[in-house]
């Protein structure tokens, strides 16, 4: 069942519909406005379109020194292909977000 949720960050307003539950999107929101806020308390950037691709920029390479460490864990294949695709959902939904910040 798809949700609708509403995002209002760094002066853009638009809405969102996903496979996910509402609190599963607010979780996710709310850690994307806190890595905002890391980002520009880190980097000095004010331009939100510039913080909004290096906050997306800094959340792929966490995910993905992530995914290594994961793929060096895991012994079992089913686990590694699981977190593999953990993360290509998770890239592919900042994809999403920053493609819709920049239409919008």
């Amino acid at each position: 069942m798809a949700n609708e949720l509403g995002l209002d960050i760094l002066g853009t307003s638009f809405t969102i519909t996903a496979d996910e539950d509402e609190a599963y999107l607010q979780r996710v929101l709310a850690q994307y406005r806190t890595a905002v806020e890391n980002t520009q308390s880190i980097s000095g950037i004010s331009d939100p379109l510039n913080v909004a691709v290096l906050t997306g920029f800094l959340l792929c390479d966490e995910i993905n020194k992530i995914k290594r460490q994961a793929e060096g864990e895991y012994q079992n294949p089913e686990e590694a292909r699981e977190v593999h695709e953990r993360t290509a959902r998770i890239i592919a939904a900042l994809d999403h977000a920053l493609k819709a910040c920049e239409n919008a």
